[in-house]
């Protein structure tokens, strides 16, 4: 009889969920708090905006009808 195929210690690669690079609390109040720490990282207001405006997907607003039955829906969801 053939032994099982364990599909998690077998795998030919293993998957990391990890994307992004975390910090700890101590090295955000070291760096000054959140604001000077987004900073420090380059997250910065300025920085965000110019990436926002690089993309290729156009910015479509709301109209009102779309808006009224979003906040409709927030409203209910709580």
């Amino acid at each position: 009889m053939e032994k099982p195929v364990n599909a998690l210690s077998e795998s030919p690669q293993k998957y990391t969920f990890k994307t992004h690079e975390s910090y700890s609390p101590e090295e955000i109040i070291a760096a000054g708090g959140t604001t000077a720490f987004a900073h420090k990282i380059g997250k910065t207001y300025e920085n965000m905006l110019a990436k926002l405006k690089e993309t290729p997907l156009p910015i479509v607003d709301f109209t009102d009808e779309e808006w009224d039955t979003m906040m409709e829906q927030l409203k209910n969801d709580k």
